[in-house]
């Protein structure tokens, strides 16, 4: 049995823990955003959380790239990795850190070969409604002229966003804001062509196995069929005497 490559094993093995990562990730990002009046202690725990787990998925990459038999060719096909490692570097904003580490996330449960697709899309949407939604109220909270003030005003926004409905009584009114609405717009489209295509795909796969079971019965009748005329031949064929010595055994 050939053995699995170096990265393949180290991706496999630091799966689970990166996941639990990212969990500590979404509790902390979540606590000062739910909790304002969180003392000062509690929020630099919360940016020391945020900033270890980024950073232990930016080692992951590293380590990744190490173990690459072609480092140059990872990269190459790793680019979206790159980018959400270096994110965070451009400028010390909690949102790049939020975009990073969900990037980071998403391209580590893409190569998880037991993780479904539904898993993967389910996950997906609860990660994008729960982070654009803190994410939306940290940033229009305190705008003057938001509509957006509450953890449900957010929630809902998120929703109404993600599937394209837009009803309207809340919307963001800040830039970032409103390029949180497009990130999540975009998304929501995405995703929903992802489960279309899905369907789609289960859909042509069913009526293919059907149709080679089809073929498959329908071969098996024609080759019953030769038989029975080879048989009629074959019988066709005998001498009179020797089928009325066969129509008289039959008797």
């Amino acid at each position: 049995m050939k053995e699995r490559p170096a990265r393949v094993r180290w991706e496999q093995r630091t799966q689970r823990p990166l996941f639990v990562l990212a969990f500590a990730f979404a509790v902390a990002y979540a606590v000062p955003i739910v909790w304002p009046d969180a003392s000062r202690d509690v929020e630099r725990l919360c940016t020391t959380v945020e900033w270890t787990v980024w950073g232990a998925f930016a080692l992951d990459y590293v380590i990744r790239l190490l173990l690459a038999e072609r480092p140059a060719e990872f990269v190459r096909t790793h680019w979206l990795d790159l980018c959400a490692v270096l994110l965070p570097l451009i400028q010390p904003l909690r949102l790049l850190r939020l975009v990073s580490t969900l990037l980071l996330v998403g391209q580590r449960a893409r190569v998880a070969s037991q993780i479904r697709l539904t898993t993967y899309v389910g996950g997906s949407v609860v990660g994008l409604l729960m982070f654009g939604s803190l994410a939306v109220l940290s940033v229009e909270r305190n705008s003057p002229n938001g509509n957006i003030k509450t953890l449900g005003d957010a929630v809902w926004w998120s929703f109404t966003t993600m599937t394209t409905v837009g009803y309207g009584d809340h919307a963001p009114t800040t830039g970032l804001g409103r390029m949180l609405a497009v990130g999540l717009m975009l998304s929501g489209i995405a995703l929903l062509g992802v489960v279309t295509a899905n369907i789609a795909a289960w859909f042509i796969a069913r009526f293919e196995k059907d149709d080679v079971e089809e073929r498959r019965q329908t071969a098996a009748i024609a080759e019953l069929t030769r038989e029975v005329r080879a048989l009629r031949a074959e019988v066709a064929a005998l001498s009179p005497p020797v089928r009325d010595e066969v129509e008289e055994q039959r008797h």
